[in-house]
């Protein structure tokens, strides 16, 4: 590289326009497209297949993490997003192109959803047969697709993220992103909940097909135009990752085989990676439980459990609002996510406690405070997360620490779900048996803890830094 060419795209670098506010929340429409899409999946399917169709919850929660197991293709669609532009971009096509494939994968699922019922309505009730191996089968293939649509594009919308923003104002950009995806669960949940309101428990199964498929008619194809709309010009106008690329000789040098000595380098990865699993587990193990929660201990109707996620989200949202902008500069990231923990430990047993009020007030009250919590935790640890990111290989460190949360939520899907079908052939209550989820949850936060405070984010960056420039030097020799 001539030494005109550095000194030219240093210059480009410097004059690339800061990202402001109103992109912010642009961006943030493919946030929340994808919360609307969790809504469908966890919100919906979960209480349908539990509850309406009587699957073990076991198999309803493998089959629903399953796009979370397929997350190690993360790690290689971040690899493959520095290296391989796609129609010119770097990022924006992998995110479009990701969002086409879970929006088409989301209605098929459907589908084969309704053959497992005619299948095990015709055995008058779930048993093991050919019937309905097969289409278990087919439908945990559709989840895995989907999965790896969902990793392609939210593993290229984190990347650009992070080739858009700075240290400086990275909270305030995860802050108002973040906080859209509260209102994708909000306006999700509105969506499922207006569109399924006829239905009732006498509901026919007719009835209930054709309102869960056009649900999943309606929200895919919205979900799709945000992701384009969220991310069109954004890429071209803020992204610095055409100097960051001509400047390390990215496309050549950050091989998959380089890409892994760099992510190995720090012994930080490897515990940062452990503390987003342990945490991401205890966050998300009551994800397959709520809906049939709220309806079999609280007898809410389908349309009314799936409002739940307005109190969630609304308390997440205000979180992530306040948050980036105040709570994370004054605190600092790592004692804003410890005590993010601790809160959601200490919501866990709220929502714990609140089966046996069998009062729905209390279940709602439970649900904001779990969502304020939650959003303290998940703005500090993704602002942590993306300082321990080099901007040389953003997309393949992007990667690993989504391949750390997306295996982390798949488990925490099935620990859920069998947690549940455990406790309630051992314990006398269903409230017993619910109440354990929400128990070991508040468990694994007090663990987090532990691992959090072994993370050193200038000891990562100085050996990244290091290595990086190592992988470098030997490809040029």
């Amino acid at each position: 590289m001539a030494s005109g060419e550095v000194f030219d795209t240093k210059t480009k670098s410097l004059s690339m326009p800061r990202v402001n506010l109103l992109t912010m929340f642009r961006l943030g429409l493919f946030q929340m497209g994808l919360s609307m899409m969790s809504i469908l999946t966890l919100g919906v399917l979960n209480r349908v297949m539990i509850q309406e169709i009587a699957i073990p919850a076991t198999l309803v929660s493998v089959v629903l993490a399953l796009p979370l197991f397929v997350a190690p293709s993360r790690i290689w669609f971040g690899q493959i997003s520095d290296a391989k532009p796609l129609w010119g971009y770097h990022r924006t096509a992998y995110v479009w192109v990701g969002a086409a494939i879970f929006a088409i994968a989301a209605f098929l699922a459907v589908q084969v959803m309704w053959q497992m019922n005619l299948a095990a309505t015709n055995t008058g009730g779930w048993v093991w047969t050919t019937q309905t191996i097969g289409w278990t089968a087919l439908l945990a293939l559709v989840f895995a697709v989907y999965g790896l649509g969902i990793s392609a594009s939210s593993t290229a919308f984190a990347a650009l993220l992070v080739d858009i923003s700075e240290e400086d104002n990275r909270s305030k950009v995860v802050g108002v992103v973040w906080s859209m995806l509260m209102v994708g669960i909000i306006v999700g949940a509105i969506i499922s909940a207006t569109l399924l309101k006829q239905l009732t428990p006498e509901t026919t199964v007719e009835t209930l097909q054709a309102a869960i498929n056009r649900l999943f008619t309606i929200v895919p194809a919205i979900v799709f135009v945000l992701a384009i709309a969220a991310t069109l010009g954004v890429e071209k106008k803020y992204s610095q990752y055409s100097t960051r690329s001509t400047l390390v000789n990215r496309e050549d040098s950050i091989t998959l085989g380089n890409a892994w000595k760099i992510l190995t380098a720090s012994p930080q990865t490897g515990m940062f990676f452990t503390f987003l699993l342990v945490m991401t587990i205890s966050l998300f193990m009551q994800d397959p439980i709520l809906e049939p929660y709220a309806g079999q201990v609280f007898k809410m109707p389908l349309a009314e459990s799936t409002k739940l996620n307005i109190f969630y989200g609304t308390g997440l949202l205000i979180a992530y609002g306040v948050t980036g902008f105040y709570i994370v500069p004054r605190l600092g990231k790592r004692r804003t996510a410890r005590l993010g923990c601790m809160l959601v430990a200490f919501c866990s047993i709220l929502l714990s406690i609140s089966g046996f009020t069998a009062n729905a007030a209390v279940l709602k009250l439970g649900l904001v405070l779990f969502g304020l919590a939650t959003g303290f935790l998940t703005t500090a640890a993704i602002s942590l997360m993306l300082d321990l990111t080099a901007a040389e290989a953003a997309g393949t460190f992007i990667g690993a620490w989504g391949l750390a949360q997306s295996l982390s939520r798949g488990v925490a899907v099935v620990i859920g779900g069998t947690v549940f079908d455990v406790g309630r052939k051992l314990l006398p209550s269903l409230e017993l048996a619910y109440g354990l989820v929400f128990a070991l949850e508040a468990v694994g936060m007090v663990l987090s803890i532990w691992f959090l405070n072994r993370v050193n984010v200038t000891e990562f960056q100085t050996s990244t830094k290091l290595a990086i420039a190592s992988v470098l030097e030997g490809d040029l020799d």
